[in-house]
C-alpha cells in the first residue's frame, strides 16, 4: 500500500503515517481545539484535501471486512493505525492470530463436511486453551 500511495503522491504517505498535521486554534479557554472550516486558511484546507486523497487511496484497497472495521474514522492516520493493529496480531511460528483463525476455520469446515461437527463452545475452548501462548493466560481466565 505504501508504494501505491507514494507512487501517486509521495507526500500523501507522510499524511498516512503522521496525520494531516492537525489544524488547531486556541479556544476561549486557551486550549487547542480543531479549527472549523470557517477558521481554516488555504494551507489548512490543503492539508485536509491531502488527507482525503490519502484516505481515498487507502480505503479503495480494502475489502469489506477491513472497511467495516475503519468506516467510522475520519482521518487516514486513524485508519492506518487501526489496520496496522488488526494486521500485526500476534505471531507464533510466523503466523498471525488472523491467519491461524482462518486456518482453524477452514479445518473445522472440512471436518463439518465429513460429518464431524464441532460445537462453537468446543472451538472457542480449543483456541483459548491450546493455541494461545502462556502470556495470554490472564486474558483467557478473564474470558
Amino acid at each position: 500500500m505504501r508504494d501505491h500511495i507514494q507512487g501517486k503522491d509521495y507526500e500523501l504517505w507522510d499524511i498516512v503515517t503522521d496525520g494531516p498535521l492537525a489544524t488547531l486554534k486556541k479556544n476561549t479557554e486557551g486550549v487547542d481545539a480543531p479549527k472549523t472550516r470557517v477558521d481554516c486558511n488555504a494551507e489548512d484546507l490543503k492539508k485536509w484535501e491531502n488527507d482525503a486523497k490519502a484516505k481515498k487511496w487507502l480505503v479503495c484497497g480494502l475489502g469489506p471486512d477491513e472497511y467495516n472495521r475503519i468506516q467510522d474514522y475520519s482521518t487516514v492516520k486513524q485508519i492506518w493505525d487501526t489496520l496496522q493493529v488488526a494486521r500485526e496480531g500476534m505471531t507464533q511460528d510466523g503466523e498471525t492470530i488472523q491467519e491461524m483463525y482462518t486456518r482453524f476455520t477452514a479445518l473445522t469446515n472440512e471436518l463439518k463436511s465429513l460429518g464431524r461437527i464441532i460445537p462453537e463452545e468446543e472451538r472457542v475452548e480449543k483456541i483459548l486453551t491450546r493455541v494461545l501462548p502462556i502470556t495470554w493466560e490472564s486474558k483467557i481466565t478473564a474470558i
